[in-house]
């Protein structure tokens, strides 16, 4: 019997196997039976509500910490605490130290996703209701389809459509008098998803380190440069903060970038991406019902509008056909992972909110 050659390859949160050409359809198929498991189907729905209700809660979360901490120091402060812990963990578990290059290239993309990103919702939330935030950022897959086409993957017809739509969907949330009011909301959620997709589009052409260890590295990275600008700028919290503040700083760390990454990877691990990734449908929606419920905001027809435009689109663009499998004897030559498989992991991180 002819030897089964097998290549392992790590993609951040998830393992794709690549086998040869005649084991690999029966080990998708105990794959699929496997996931149909109780205790996995158990698994799946619980990750997917904490996701659903971790980071739909997390704009909240800002806004209510905001109350004692200013935004780049509050920014700094969770993601420095969530990185060292995360560090620590994987590091106990065996997992290798990051390569120079690869906290480089971690370094690189925390800056740019959790400052450029993360710092200017928390920026803008010192003005805009919670729930308009995360309206805006349901714009990220829009811009992300842009930057992919400008690195050779442009957009198809019906993703055009959902293009469009979209941005038109993004100037309608901008004429309401929400950001009308406060130039410097606006310019702060027209920066943030930019600067995530530009991220995540670029975070697939760098040596990150594998797995859990590069959310790490770009926590630490990124917490570390928000502490910086935070200084620079002459950021003070309140004190003594108030318990509802601390609270929310704490249940940022924990639970939207330790147990939000965590649950995560878990569903990437057992589920199709474009489930795994349904998230970005959801949270706006729950955002948006936290902060009436709890933050008493307004939201106006215009903003429901726009929001559920900017949804639209974004369905629009994941009902694009995905590009035909990769042929089994292209795949035993190049010895290298489904091409379909690969695309749908790397959509799958782009399109992800580490602590959105």
């Amino acid at each position: 019997m002819r030897r089964e050659q097998i290549k392992t390859f790590v993609s951040k949160d998830c393992l794709v196997l690549a086998t040869s050409p005649e084991r690999s359809g029966a080990a998708a198929a105990r794959q699929r039976q496997g996931s149909l498991r109780p205790v996995d189907r158990l698994g799946i729905i619980l990750a997917l509500l904490a996701l659903y209700l971790i980071w739909g809660s997390t704009y909240l979360g800002m806004r209510q910490a905001l109350t004692s901490f200013p935004p780049f120091l509050m920014g700094g402060l969770r993601f420095v605490c969530a990185g060292i812990l995360l560090y620590l963990f994987l590091r106990l578990r065996g997992e290798p130290r990051p390569s120079r290059r690869q906290w480089l290239a971690g370094a690189g993309i925390g800056v740019l996703m959790l400052v450029g990103s993360n710092g200017m919702v928390a920026f803008a939330e010192q003005w805009v209701a919670s729930g308009l935030a995360a309206i805006a950022l349901a714009a990220v897959p829009l811009w992300t389809a842009l930057f992919a086409g400008l690195s050779g993957r442009w957009p198809r017809r019906l993703e055009w459509s959902g293009l469009l739509l979209g941005f038109a969907g993004v100037i309608l949330l901008n004429l309401q008098s929400g950001l009308r009011a406060n130039p410097q909301g606006a310019i702060a959620l027209l920066i943030a998803p930019i600067c995530w997709s530009l991220g995540s589009v670029w975070s697939t052409r760098l040596p990150l380190a594998s797995g859990l260890m590069a959310s790490a590295t770009q926590m630490l990275a990124g917490g570390l440069a928000q502490l910086s600008i935070g200084l620079l700028l002459g950021e003070r919290p309140s004190l003594p903060p108030a318990p509802g503040a601390l609270l929310s700083l704490i249940y940022l760390v924990g639970a939207g970038s330790l147990l939000g990454y965590c649950a995560y990877g878990y569903l990437l691990r057992r589920v199709r991406p474009a489930l795994a990734t349904s998230y970005a449908y959801v949270n706006p929606l729950v955002a948006v019902f936290l902060g009436v419920l709890f933050a008493h905001e307004q939201v106006t027809p215009l903003e429901l509008l726009a929001m559920l435009i900017i949804l639209g689109s974004v369905a629009l663009i994941s009902l694009q056909p995905r590009s035909a499998p990769t042929s089994p004897t292209h795949l035993s030559k190049a010895s290298v992972p489904d091409q379909n498989q690969a695309q749908q992991i790397s959509q799958a991180e782009i399109e992800m909110r580490g602590e959105r």
